[in-house]
C-alpha cells in the first residue's frame, strides 16, 4: 500500500466514523437499509420509501457528534463549545428513535408494489438502527455529560410526537420557532384537550427508556 492510499483510508475512517469494529457494523447495517429503499424505488419505480433515506441522515447526525466529542474530548474543555453542542446534539436526537414510528407505513404501502415481507425487513431495519444510533449516542454523551435517562427520553417521546403528529422537523427550531412554540405552550397549558398527545408521549418516555436500560444492560451481560 502506498502512503498515499494508507493515508486515504485513514482519512476515510476518521470522516466517516469507522474506527471500530462497531462503527463500522454500524454504517454497513445503515448502508443496508439505504440500499433496501433504493432497490424498492428501482424496481417498483415509485420513491415512497425515499424518505427513509433521509430520516438515516438525521439520525446519524447525533451520533455522529458524540462520536467525534469521544474522539476530541479537548475541546470539551471550553464552555460554550460545551453546552452549544450539547444543545444541537439534544435538538437532532429525537430523530434516532423517530424512525419506530415510521413502522406505520407498513400498512401505506401504495397499492402493495412490493412484497409485505421486503417492506417489513426495509422498516424494521431503519427503525432498528435508529434505535442504536440513539442508545449509542446517549452511552457516549453521558460519558461527557450528566445526562439522566428519564428526563431525557421524556425530551425525545415529545419530539416524536411533534414530528410525527404536528409535522415539525429539527429545522423549524431555527426556520418556524413561534409556532412550534405556541403549539408547545398549548399542550401544556391545555393537557386535559391534548390528553392524545400526552399519552402517548407518557406511553414512549416509558417504552425508550426500557429500551435504553435493556440494551445498556445486555451490553454488559454480553461482555
Amino acid at each position: 500500500m502506498t502512503t498515499l492510499s494508507f493515508h486515504t483510508a485513514n482519512y476515510f475512517k476518521r470522516i466517516f466514523f469507522l474506527r471500530t469494529e462497531l462503527d463500522r457494523i454500524l454504517t454497513a447495517s445503515i448502508a443496508f437499509s439505504c440500499l433496501l429503499a433504493v432497490f424498492r424505488i428501482l424496481h417498483t419505480g415509485n420513491g415512497m420509501f425515499v424518505f427513509m433515506i433521509w430520516n438515516l441522515f438525521l439520525a446519524y447526525i447525533p451520533y455522529a457528534i458524540s462520536n467525534r466529542l469521544t474522539a476530541s474530548p479537548r475541546r470539551m474543555q471550553q464552555p460554550f463549545f460545551r453546552y452549544a453542542v450539547f444543545v444541537i446534539w439534544l435538538l437532532f436526537l429525537p430523530n434516532t428513535f423517530y424512525i419506530l414510528t415510521d413502522l406505520y407505513h407498513l400498512h401505506d404501502r401504495r397499492s402493495h408494489l412490493s412484497p409485505e415481507w421486503f417492506d417489513l425487513a426495509l422498516i424494521f431495519s431503519a427503525a432498528w438502527n435508529g434505535l442504536l444510533l440513539g442508545v449509542l449516542s446517549i452511552r457516549q454523551m453521558g460519558k461527557l455529560y450528566y445526562i439522566p435517562i428519564a428526563p431525557i427520553m421524556a425530551l425525545n417521546a415529545l419530539g416524536i410526537y411533534i414530528g410525527r403528529y404536528l409535522r415539525y422537523n429539527s429545522w423549524d427550531i431555527i426556520t418556524n420557532p413561534l409556532q412550534l412554540s405556541a403549539d408547545i405552550i398549548y399542550m401544556i397549558i391545555h393537557p386535559f384537550r391534548t390528553q392524545y398527545a400526552w399519552d402517548m408521549i407518557g406511553c414512549y418516555t416509558i417504552l425508550l427508556t426500557f429500551i435504553y436500560t435493556m440494551l445498556k444492560k445486555l451490553s454488559k451481560a454480553l461482555n
